[in-house]
C-alpha cells in the first residue's frame, strides 16, 4: 500500500511538472499572431507579468481542486519547478541580455525537479517532500540568493561582464555533465541511494562499485560539486564561483567523512579495498583515512 501511494506521488509530480510547464503556451499562442521578439516582454513589462501570475493562478486552482494533502504539497512544487523551467525557456529563446540567466533557472529548475522524480523511481521507500531539495539548507539558500544579487548587479554596473559567452557555454558544460553523472550515480546505486547519510545497515544496502562507481567513489557528490559550480560559470559570477567552489568543497569533505565512517561499518574490508582502488573523484579529498 505504502508503495502504491509513493508511485502515485512520483506521477503526480510528472503532470504537475507538465501542468507548470503549460506557461509556454502564452508565447506560443502570440507568436501565432506576431513574431518572438515579443516574448521577453511578458517576463518584464506589466501586462506580461500579469498574464503569468494569471496562469500560476489558474494552475495552482486546478492542482487545489483535483489534489488534497500531501499530494497537492507534491504537486505544487512540481508545478512551482515546471513553470520556473517554462519562464527559463521563455528566457533562453528570445532576444535579450539576459539568455544565460534563462540557461541559469533551467538548470536549477530541472536539478531540483529531477531529483524527486529519480528518488521516486530508484528509492521509493525514502521518497519526501524534502526529496526536492528545496530546503536543503540555510546555507544553499543564502548561496542562491547571493547568486541572483551578484548577477543582477553586476549586470547593471559591469554589463560587459555578462557577455562572455564562451564562459557561459563552458559552464552550461559543466552543468549539464555534472547533472547527468549525478543522475547517473543515482540511478546505478538504485535503492541503495538516499539523501541522508544512513548510520544503520538496512538488509538490502550493498556495496555499489560498477558503472560510474568504478571511477569514482562518490560520483553523485562529484555531480553535485560540478553542477554548483557551474551555475555560476554560466551566470559568469566571479564571486560566486570562488565562494561556491570553497563553500562545496568543504561541505564534501565533510560529508565524505561522514558517509564514510557508515561505509566502512558496513561493509568493513570490502569498503576499504574499493577506497585503496578507486579515488573519491574531488580534488584534493581522500576521504576518511584507515590505518
Amino acid at each position: 500500500m505504502a508503495g502504491s501511494k509513493l508511485v502515485l506521488e512520483g506521477r503526480v509530480s510528472i503532470k504537475a511538472f507538465i501542468l507548470g510547464l503549460s506557461v509556454l503556451l502564452i508565447p506560443l499562442i502570440r507568436t501565432w499572431f506576431g513574431h518572438l521578439d515579443w516574448v521577453f516582454d511578458y517576463l518584464t513589462e506589466t501586462p506580461g507579468k500579469v498574464v503569468i501570475c494569471l496562469h500560476v493562478a489558474v494552475v495552482n486552482g486546478l492542482l487545489l481542486l483535483i489534489y488534497r494533502g500531501p499530494i497537492y504539497k507534491v504537486a505544487v512544487r512540481a508545478c512551482f519547478l515546471g513553470v520556473t523551467f517554462g519562464c527559463g525557456l521563455m528566457i533562453s529563446f528570445s532576444e535579450t541580455t539576459w539568455t544565460h540567466f534563462g540557461w541559469y533557472m533551467c538548470s536549477l529548475s530541472f536539478f531540483h525537479y529531477s531529483e524527486y522524480l529519480v528518488t521516486a523511481i530508484i528509492n521509493p521507500r525514502s521518497l519526501s517532500l524534502d526529496s526536492f531539495l528545496l530546503n536543503h539548507s540555510v546555507e544553499y539558500t543564502l548561496a542562491a540568493i547571493s547568486s541572483w544579487l551578484e548577477f543582477t548587479v553586476e549586470k547593471l554596473t559591469v554589463p560587459e561582464l555578462k557577455q562572455l559567452s564562451w564562459i557561459s557555454m563552458a559552464g552550461l558544460v559543466m552543468v549539464l555533465c555534472g547533472e547527468a553523472l549525478r543522475k547517473a550515480a543515482m540511478l546505478t546505486a538504485g535503492s541503495n541511494f538516499n539523501h541522508i547519510v544512513q548510520n544503520e545497515k538496512a538488509q538490502s544496502h550493498v556495496l555499489v562499485t560498477s558503472g560510474v562507481y568504478a571511477y569514482f567513489r562518490h560520483p553523485s557528490y562529484v555531480g553535485w560539486f560540478y553542477w554548483s559550480i557551474g551555475t555560476q560559470v554560466l551566470l559568469c559570477n566571479p564571486v560566486c564561483i570562488l565562494g561556491y567552489t570553497i563553500a562545496s568543497w568543504r561541505f564534501f569533505r565533510e560529508r565524505i567523512e561522514e558517509e564514510e565512517l557508515s561505509l566502512i561499518h558496513f561493509f568493513a574490508e570490502d569498503y576499504v579495498e574499493y577506497k585503496r582502488k578507486v579515488p573519491t573523484g574531488l580534488p584534493f579529498i581522500s576521504g576518511i583515512r584507515v590505518n
